[in-house]
């Protein structure tokens, strides 16, 4: 397999060539995939890199419900479009893990249908931020004492919440509008996502993986059960009507078969295409695949010397798919560092340059996930400037 021509293709279908310039939020989102969500700046990364949206139009996409964060995939938050509203919560169903520590813990099912209730009725009046509704629901929340502490469940109220959410009843609503900052309010979700979502959770899983090849085709199916939170039988079900095909004889990687037709029809660019993504971008986190977009000269290097390498350490450089470099943003110097596997150029400086502003006009910051701040990520920036010389 020309895997210069995979990496190509990859980012071509990902739309990291610009070719969704002009699309909204949503469209961006339904073409390429949810967007990987942590408290950092992953989906602002994700729609900015493919179709040059800023923060304000990802905000006012978030507050007119065109795009929102939920539990999706495995349980993990994503980025989702309108379209998807309903399947992601579907497939996202039966993969918390608070419900399960709960009842070690001796909580029952009736005492967190009871809590469920005082919560709708608690938000009936409008939105409401956690101490609020803490305060509205009192005696229903119990404090789960030492044990719950150990296991990382202080008290019973986020069982509920994540029943809700995972149901359609609530939507957790960024207090500031912001997708990078983990601060809420909760508020019901009127109308229920799920009451129009008739599918299946096997038809369900089916639809998720016709998405999953339809945005990072060709890819395994093992890749496939890593993002879907299946078990291998049920992964194998899920595809099973799609009739995907393989990229090549005797090649693991699958594909829907009207794709295939176009990969054999697609031709490398000749000219470099750089673009800033984020360590958690669809290009190489949907298949959680780092290894697939370096180039062998570049698997030996010090920042890849792991083998089976699934994900990124930092934000990276790419081109034409290809993995070229890595970077941080330094708040104190307000400016990007970082360092690349080729040779700087004025191409690659100025797509840098446009990056940089954006972060520190729009964003302040490009946290790789909520806990990632100035001072944790020192070491990382110190390894690129070291690099960089």
């Amino acid at each position: 397999m020309d895997e210069t021509k995979l990496r190509a293709w990859w980012s071509h279908w990902q739309g990291l060539d610009g070719r969704l310039t002009g699309m909204s939020a949503a469209e961006v989102l339904e073409q390429t995939g949810w967007a990987r969500s942590v408290g950092g700046v992953g989906p602002y990364l994700t729609l900015f890199a493919r179709a040059g949206i800023g923060r304000q139009a990802a905000d006012d996409a978030v507050a007119r419900l065109e795009i929102h964060e939920l539990p999706s995939a495995r349980g993990c938050t994503y980025v989702v479009p309108a379209a998807d509203f309903g399947l992601a919560l579907k497939v996202g169903q039966g993969f918390s893990n608070e419900g399960r520590t709960a009842q070690k813990l001796g909580v029952t099912g009736a005492e967190i249908e009871k809590l469920c209730s005082a919560v709708l009725k608690a938000l009936a009046k409008g939105p409401v931020d956690p101490e609020g509704l803490r305060e509205a629901i009192g005696g229903a929340v119990r404090n789960l004492g030492e044990q719950g502490k150990k296991k990382g469940l202080t008290t019973t109220m986020p069982v509920a919440l994540a029943r809700l959410q995972s149901a359609g009843e609530i939507r957790r609503v960024p207090a500031n509008g912001r997708l990078d900052q983990q601060r809420y309010r909760y508020a019901l979700w009127r109308p229920n996502p799920l009451d129009r979502f008739k599918l299946s959770g096997e038809e369900a899983c089916t639809e998720l993986a016709r998405r999953f090849f339809t945005w990072i085709g060709p890819a395994t199916l093992e890749e496939f059960q890593w993002f879907s939170g299946l078990g291998v039988k049920a992964a194998r079900a899920a595809v099973e009507p799609l009739g995907l095909v393989p990229l090549e004889s005797r090649e693991e990687r699958l594909m829907l078969p009207e794709a295939r037709a176009d990969f054999l029809a697609f031709i490398v660019p000749k000219r470099p295409q750089y673009v800033l993504v984020s360590s958690l971008d669809g290009v190489s986190h949907l298949r959680r695949d780092v290894e697939g977009l370096l180039a062998p000269e570049d698997m030996n290097r010090s920042f890849f010397c792991e083998k089976g390498l699934m994900d990124l350490s930092s934000h990276a450089i790419l081109d034409r798919g290809r993995l070229i470099g890595l970077w941080e943003y330094d708040v104190t110097t307000e400016s990007i560092v970082w360092m690349s596997f080729i040779p700087r150029n004025r191409e690659l400086e100025k797509v840098v340059t446009r990056t940089e502003r954006f972060i520190h006009s729009e964003l302040g910051d490009a946290r790789s996930f909520s806990l990632d701040s100035p001072k944790s990520r020192a070491p990382r920036i110190e390894a690129l400037r070291k690099a960089a010389r």
